[in-house]
């Protein structure tokens, strides 16, 4: 009860307000919208997110690791969704992505309904991560070099083809198609794209602009 006061908005605790059970679910909402927000915010930053996980990643650790691009992880990393242990349903991300990442299959549901851990072989085996290091600085190693990889290519095509991976993840083929057309008239405009040609014809000391800064507006 004095959880649930303290997440109101009335300044007196003891009225009548602060007891109603629907009051109390909306004051409660607002608060999970904004913790849903701060997860989200990783998966729309506009260029790749690699995460690198060892060790224990339970709980809000899936859900912000469900956010990122790429995953990789240590030989000792352990996953877990807890949630339903502590009598509650994930409620900002691992529910609605981690399905959308590994498909939803058995796996998923009996581990999202028993709370159970998984390993990093699992993890791997699922498609929750790409690689498996079998130490923390080979992990630190192969995620070095993934990012690597990534920058040695036009930021306009990293952060237009990850802009249409995840808006094709949330809709039909046919809208992603219609959706990447419109976002290449104008990202093939770029200068990238002759540089691009270049590298790829053995052309060295190619070097890409800087992206620039979102506007705030």
């Amino acid at each position: 009860q004095n959880f649930f006061a303290e997440l109101s908005p009335s300044e007196n605790n003891d009225d009548k307000s602060s007891q109603d059970a629907a009051r109390k679910s909306l004051a409660f909402r607002s608060q999970v919208l904004q913790m849903q927000d701060a997860f989200t915010a990783l998966e729309e930053c506009p260029v790749p997110v690699v995460v690198a996980i060892h060790g224990a990643c339970v709980g809000a650790g899936v859900d912000l690791a469900c956010c990122a691009d790429i995953r990789v992880c240590s030989k000792n990393a352990v996953f877990g969704v807890r949630e339903v242990r502590l009598g509650l349903a994930a409620d900002v991300g691992t529910l609605q992505r981690f399905p959308k990442i590994v498909g939803f299959s058995s796996r998923v549901k009996e581990l999202c309904f028993t709370g159970d851990d998984f390993d990093a072989e699992d993890a791997c085996k699922i498609g929750f991560v790409s690689r498996v290091s079998e130490t923390e600085e080979d992990l630190q190693k192969n995620a070095d070099e993934i990012c690597n990889k990534i920058t040695q290519h036009s930021p306009v095509a990293v952060s237009v083809t990850k802009i249409s991976l995840n808006y094709s993840r949330d809709h039909s083929v046919d809208e992603g198609l219609k959706h990447i057309a419109l976002q290449n008239s104008s990202a093939l405009m770029s200068e990238d794209v002759m540089k691009s040609f270049m590298m790829s014809s053995g052309a060295a000391d190619i070097e890409f602009d800087a992206m620039r800064a979102h506007s705030r507006l």
